[in-house]
């Protein structure tokens, strides 16, 4: 297989992009910066671009909401978000108020619930969680004992979940109930605890594969439904956060990408660091599903 040719479609050296998510209504990649915290947008046909900062310390994760409005993770509160009126309604309260874990990375399941994980600020300590937030505002806390909650993407038939801890250096998947939103027979997806590999942000294909970002791995990687490596892709950025298809046709595989922890000299060198790469993989993804609200 060729190896794809990967452009910067727009650098705004973002300190940590994450969770690119693109709408099918507008038509506009859709992502966030989670430590200088706002949501951007771009319109990948006309290059109109447009930032919209919050008043936090963290944004930790995104969803498109069936209303067309968004739901956005702001330190450990979940908002409702409407780009067209600036308006911002506070929806959940998902984590007590306290400085040591924040809401980090999210998804929507197929049957349009949110599942946020957790994460110790310090990546240190297992003090994160998985977290269930269904339409009604009702928030199950799923399981403890996590460091950084990461990659979470559910299969196509929606009956599997997928989860990181970024600093345990582990991908697991788990049986989901899709009508009562259980979670049952936890087995390991991805060990990289040999090399102690970052796993990050992750999306599912319309082959029902996997793609998932190597934070400080220079690297995505396509991973088959049971487990087996089917495609390593080199990056031209040290930190590649998190991925998704998009594009009239979602054939176009955008991915975010961090300054963070990369120092002076190097930064320097890295050119397409904080940008939004796109990349033709030669597969589509699917439309996100929408939190129903």
């Amino acid at each position: 297989m060729t190896t794809p040719i990967i452009q910067a479609v727009i650098n705004k050296q973002d300190q940590l992009g994450e969770t690119p998510l693109w709408c099918e209504r507008t038509q506009k990649l859709w992502w966030l910066d989670i430590e200088r915290p706002r949501l951007q947008s771009l319109d990948p046909a006309t290059g109109a671009y447009q930032a919209f900062p919050f008043k936090c310390t963290f944004a930790g994760s995104l969803a498109l909401c069936a209303s067309g409005d968004f739901l956005i993770a702001l330190d450990n509160d979940l908002f409702r978000f409407d780009p067209e009126s600036g308006k911002l309604d506070f929806f959940v309260a998902v984590e007590p108020a306290t400085p040591k874990t924040r809401l980090n990375d999210g998804r929507v399941d197929r049957q349009g619930r949110f599942w946020v994980g957790t994460v110790d600020n310090q990546f240190k300590e297992p003090l994160g969680s998985l977290c269930r937030v269904d339409p009604s505002g009702k928030v199950t806390r799923m399981f403890e004992g996590i460091i950084c909650s990461n990659t979470l993407a559910f299969s196509l038939d929606g009956r599997t979940l997928y989860f990181s801890d970024t600093r345990q250096y582990v991908t697991w998947a788990f049986d989901l109930d899709t009508k009562t939103g259980d979670l049952s027979n936890q087995r390991v997806f991805a060990d990289y605890t040999s090399d102690k590999s970052r796993p990050d942000g992750a999306c599912v294909d319309s082959e029902g594969y996997l793609w998932n970002a190597i934070f400080a791995g220079h690297r995505i990687m396509r991973y088959a439904p049971d487990g087996r490596v089917d495609r390593v892709i080199e990056m031209p950025v040290t930190n590649p956060t998190c991925v998704c298809f998009g594009g009239p046709d979602f054939a176009t595989l955008y991915v975010t990408s961090a300054t963070k922890m990369i120092e002076a000299d190097m930064l320097a060198k890295e050119t397409h660091a904080g940008a939004v790469l796109a990349l033709d993989v030669g597969v589509r993804g699917l439309p996100e599903s929408r939190f129903d609200i």
